[in-house]
């Protein structure tokens, strides 16, 4: 089941959508915008809960606890399983959880997006996340059309207190008639009304360098997806693979992270993935 068919399941209640502040004293910057102290840890970390969506489809209540239990502060959402925004927040506080963001199908956006908003608002959220665009809606055209959307989508979001956000894949980095769609989307959207999450892993996978990213678009990164690469460009559990975490945490100031969400897209073992990226985490100074 990939994240469309997922979120799309999910979606049966009208959907929707503290901070991972790091840090141990002052800190300066170099001229390319790390952080030249080390020493930093981080000190909030979060989950994508699409990561153990097996998981909570036959247990929702005690993959949160679990989650919570391995000393995870923040979750976002892929869908909330037909649990009303009240008993989900009860849960989270229980838990001694927040949950900064949720991720949303761009139709779902479209068809319900004050519904959406209301949910969010319950739920606690405060940002909105585009998570995915279908195949057939990544051409030129098709992107400058989302960026319009996403201003409005952003304007409303914010009219409201919440932030519109989007998350990447790979290909919104592959050449289309010589232009490559992400540049449309930053290029064509308000940096004030839509930010960005950025995906670690598909970044990567794209050949694109995150930092540099972060220098053309500096504080725009609230959140980032925490995922790791293996020698074949697989996806594999954070801690396992090359991508060298520390090194772009250390960028955290000028990107303007605040949250970092640990993600695998197909663990075999989803408990022992997110055990395993966690620990790995809490050894990381930058």
């Amino acid at each position: 089941m990939n994240r469309r068919t997922f979120l799309i399941s999910a979606a049966a209640m009208p959907a929707a959508l503290g901070a991972c502040t790091n840090g141990s004293g002052d800190s300066a910057a170099d001229s390319d915008g790390a952080v030249m102290n080390a020493g930093r840890t981080l000190e909030r970390i979060g989950v994508q809960l699409y990561t153990v969506r097996s998981l909570m489809e036959n247990d929702f209540e005690g993959t949160i606890r679990q989650v919570a239990a391995l000393g995870y502060k923040e979750v976002e959402f892929a869908g909330y399983y037909d649990r009303s925004p009240e008993d989900i927040h009860a849960l989270l506080e229980e838990s001694g959880l927040t949950a900064p963001a949720t991720h949303i199908l761009i139709e779902d956006m479209r068809a319900d997006l004050a519904g959406i908003i209301e949910m969010a608002k319950a739920m606690g959220h405060t940002y909105v996340v585009c998570p995915y665009l279908s195949e057939e809606e990544r051409t030129l055209e098709h992107y400058r059309q989302h960026a319009m959307f996403f201003n409005e989508a952003g304007a409303y979001c914010q009219e409201n207190g919440l932030q519109f956000a989007y998350h990447n894949h790979d290909f919104e980095f592959f050449p289309t008639d010589g232009v490559i769609p992400y540049d449309i989307l930053l290029a064509d959207t308000d940096p004030d009304l839509v930010k960005l999450e950025l995906d670690l892993y598909w970044t990567t996978k794209a050949g694109v360098s995150a930092t540099d990213l972060f220098a053309r678009q500096p504080g725009r990164f609230p959140c980032v997806h925490v995922k790791d690469m293996g020698p074949a460009e697989e996806m594999v559990q954070v801690g396992q693979g090359s991508i060298d975490f520390a090194e772009l945490f250390s960028y955290s100031d000028q990107a303007g992270v605040q949250h970092y969400f640990v993600e695998h897209d197909h663990p075999e073992d989803p408990m022992q993935s997110v055990t395993g990226a966690i620990a790995h985490l809490r050894t990381l100074t930058f």
